[in-house]
């Protein structure tokens, strides 16, 4: 037998390497990931309740029977659904608006190398600025109504949009470029053909890091001024000392942010459905 055989050999004998197993396990079927989450979650909430109930006061970190009591008890009077409402309305335009300027901003620049030289100094300071310490300011120029929690959202949200989208435009291959330039194509044919494209897994990136800081805008803003909202919950619970209620609050925020999330996954699965991601 020749040593590459007997290489050969050995290689079969001893099965799939780790590397190969961790994979296999990555690439289970969306039903049974689902059930793994499901059963995951079903963990934490035995241990927070084993917790709750065996190891630390109650008055401290509440416990799963008695959030699913309070969501009971908000869902069957129907007020939650005010308030969730208030809170949505309030993150879809400020994600809207701030994505869309955020989108806006980073193609003109990234097409525009004089200016995008001449306002870097700029949108670096600003940027480097704590947005949420603009809420005070903000609820003094839009007042204590929704207009104030949009600003905050969109501020929080162009950010993100706008460096990401930058970048990828910055990122176009210049010779697909300089292609579609010998083909005689106008500048908005090469932003819509080539690099709009090119620079859309950099948009959904800053797109998907926005959308949950858009929902913390929201519920900053409530928190600070506001008679209704997920946040206004949040901060009567804890000045109530209802620890209940503010985890009940809170679990409803993380629900909203995964469906979010799974939404714009959605969205750009859709949009890039051309893309061939290399393994």
């Amino acid at each position: 037998m020749s040593e590459q055989a007997a290489l050969e050999n050995v290689r079969v004998q001893a099965g799939p390497t780790d590397a190969d197993q961790s994979d296999g396990l990555a690439a289970v079927s969306t039903p049974v990931m689902a059930a793994c989450q499901i059963v995951f979650g079903i963990v934490l909430l035995v241990i927070w309740q084993a917790a709750s109930t065996w190891l630390i006061d109650p008055f401290f970190i509440s416990s799963p029977t008695e959030v699913l009591a309070r969501l009971w008890a908000w869902t069957r009077d129907g007020s939650i659904f005010v308030h969730i409402w208030a809170t949505l309305y309030a993150t879809f335009l400020g994600f809207i608006i701030g994505s869309v300027a955020g989108v806006i901003g980073g193609i003109w620049l990234g097409m525009s190398p004089f200016v995008s030289r001449l306002l870097n100094p700029y949108i670096w300071a600003f940027n480097a600025l704590p947005k949420v310490a603009l809420a005070p300011l903000l609820i003094l120029w839009f007042g204590l109504g929704i207009q104030s929690k949009v600003a905050l959202a969109a501020v929080l949200v162009v950010f993100l949009v706008f460096v990401n989208t930058f970048s990828g435009v910055r990122e176009v291959d210049r010779d697909l470029i300089d292609g579609v330039r010998l083909m005689k194509a106008n500048r908005s044919q090469i932003l819509m053909k080539v690099i709009l494209p090119s620079a859309m897994s950099w948009i959904f990136v800053g797109l998907k890091s926005a959308l949950p800081f858009a929902l913390i805008g929201v519920i900053i803003g409530e928190m600070i001024a506001s008679n209704k909202g997920l946040g206004y919950l949040v901060q009567r619970a804890g000045s109530e000392f209802d620890t209940a209620g503010a985890f009940a609050a809170l679990t409803i925020i993380a629900v909203i942010a995964a469906v979010l999330n799974e939404l714009v996954q959605a969205a750009q699965s859709r949009l890039e459905r051309w893309k061939i991601v290399s393994r």
